[in-house]
């Protein structure tokens, strides 16, 4: 898969000595196995003043980044669709394939962490400015998955859950295509339900294989006339996976809802040829923040 990397370039609610807010570009590593250690991702933080917000910043910022950590992404993941021309321009000045995705967990918990524990503690901090690290975006419609990768009938699917305890040797599962991360991450204590939901689809592979080329986001349940769970993926597409079509099925989704929400937003997507298939054709650990 090759390295990941996450960023975001923006004001921060810090005041210079002109008055101005500081400018911030961040930049981390994507745990992408239940093993990671995440005490050993990389991780680059420069400020910069609000004349220096451009892309050549950026891609001096990215360079430098590249030599401190030794190792050059295989692509970059970007959550702030405000600053989507400039990102996008200053990651391709650099070399790097740059994805706006809501897959920036690493990234999104890192600006937790910095609003909580070391912006308040900075010269210039101006609380009133204090921004949330979330933006938001129109819900798009759903639509259906392509039809070139179900198979000939339907594609069924199931609503199940695993403990967290099952977790302990993921990387021994026989998996085609995924990505993880590990549970401490989000705080998962032992033997939490960690919900999910599983696609069986003689396509199998195709299917994961064109998942997989998507920023995958988070599973949601949509409570509307026609209830359905669907996959966000980059920052604003929204794909149906599941029709929800009575009172049961329906209740499968909410409690669904409640199990993500107890298990921190942890879930998971996988694709199977079968329910008797011991093997994955693709197994994705998601996070709903």
């Amino acid at each position: 898969m090759g390295k990941i990397w996450e960023l975001d370039f923006y004001s921060r609610p810090i005041l210079d000595d002109n008055n101005k807010k500081l400018w911030e570009i961040l930049i981390c590593e994507s745990p992408t196995s239940i093993d990671t250690n995440l005490n050993s991702l990389f991780r680059y933080s420069q400020f910069c003043s609000n004349n220096e917000v451009n892309s050549l910043t950026l891609k001096d910022a990215i360079a430098t980044a590249i030599e401190k950590s030794g190792e050059t992404p295989n692509k970059i993941r970007f959550f702030r669709r405000q600053m989507n021309n400039m990102i996008i321009k200053g990651c391709e000045e650099a070399g790097i394939a740059v994805f706006s995705s809501r897959h920036t967990y690493a990234l999104n918990q890192w600006l937790e962490e910095r609003m909580e524990n070391f912006y308040p503690l900075q010269q210039g901090y101006d609380e009133k400015s204090r921004q949330s690290k979330t933006v938001q975006y129109p819900q798009s419609n759903a639509v259906n998955l392509p039809d070139a990768v179900k198979g000939d009938k339907q594609d069924k699917w199931a609503l199940v859950s695993l403990s967290s305890d099952d977790f302990a040797d993921m990387k021994e599962w026989d998996i085609g295509f995924s990505e993880a991360f590990p549970l401490t991450m989000a705080n998962i204590e032992k033997n939490t339900t960690i919900p999910g939901l599983i696609i069986f689809s003689q396509r199998a592979l195709p299917l994961a294989g064109w998942m997989s080329g998507l920023e995958l986001g988070y599973l949601r349940l949509e409570k509307s006339q026609y209830p359905k769970i669907c996959l966000e993926t980059g920052v604003s597409d929204s794909w149906i996976v599941a029709n929800l079509t009575d009172k049961a099925t329906l209740a499968e989704g909410e409690n669904f809802e409640k199990a993500k929400k107890q298990a921190n937003g942890v879930h998971f997507l996988a694709v199977q040829s079968s329910p008797e298939s011991e093997s994955f054709a693709a197994f994705w650990l998601l996070l709903d923040n």
